[in-house]
């Protein structure tokens, strides 16, 4: 029987093709093939040149490649190549299926790692310049989806916590400030909303809750929207 491959889960950050991790760079420049996201740049792509490159991606709203698929081809890339990369925008762990592709590999006994990458909530923090935990304000941070499976609830509870910070949010914050200033949330509590986070093409707004729930205007690229006290802007940022 032939040798099995190894696998990688590599969180390709963000979207800024310098943000990926040394470690992240290193494996793409060594894999021979990559499965990537949609959300992964060409500008990432060009790091793994000399790969075969296999677009796996999964947008909300379009047609996508099923998970089920998706784990499949990891099976048989491991059994084909020695060097497997599966990117993934963020960090694998996060909001990233992880977990079923994990369970794919390991039932065929395939050795997998991961390599985590800078989730976008992290990066939002930093290109608005706004932390989203602080000193006697914001001691608590949550990260949630709307985003369910089938089997579970359309509109899961909403966690109990400081700073509230909503993943594929462009379509479903309108709905989330609703539930929050009907559970008395204040109406003025910042928000702030960032799309196509660390790209060129990065649009940043400032809200409060009662904006949001007026709804966000389409965008053109994965929105996060930040909610709290902590997103207050200071007294001489610009």
């Amino acid at each position: 029987m032939a040798a099995l491959g190894k696998v990688f889960l590599v969180g390709a950050g963000p979207g800024a093709a310098d943000l990926i991790t040394v470690r992240g760079a290193r494996l793409l420049a060594q894999a021979d093939v990559v499965l990537y996201d949609a959300l992964v740049t060409p500008e990432m792509l060009e790091l793994c040149a000399r790969a075969e490159k296999i677009s796996v991606g999964k947008r909300s709203g379009q047609r996508s490649t099923a998970q089920t698929l998706i784990n499949q081809q990891l099976v048989e890339c491991a059994r084909k190549y020695a060097l497997v990369v599966r990117l993934k925008g963020g960090d694998p762990m996060l909001f990233g299926r992880a977990d079923e592709e994990l369970r794919a590999l390991e039932a065929e006994g395939i050795e997998v790692d991961v390599v985590p990458g800078i989730t976008t909530a992290v990066a939002a923090a930093a290109a608005t310049r706004q932390p989203l935990t602080k000193r006697g304000v914001a001691r608590s941070v949550a990260f949630f989806t709307s985003s369910t499976a089938p089997d579970e609830p359309d509109h899961p509870a909403l966690p109990e916590t400081d700073t509230l910070v909503q993943y594929m949010g462009g379509r479903e914050a309108a709905a989330t400030a609703e539930r929050l200033l009907a559970e008395g949330r204040r109406p003025d509590l910042p928000v702030v909303v960032v799309e196509n986070c660390s790209r060129p093409d990065e649009r940043i707004l400032r809200l409060t809750l009662t904006d949001l729930a007026s709804g966000l205007e389409p965008g053109h690229g994965p929105v996060l929207v930040m909610m709290g006290e902590a997103l207050a802007r200071r007294e001489h940022q610009s």
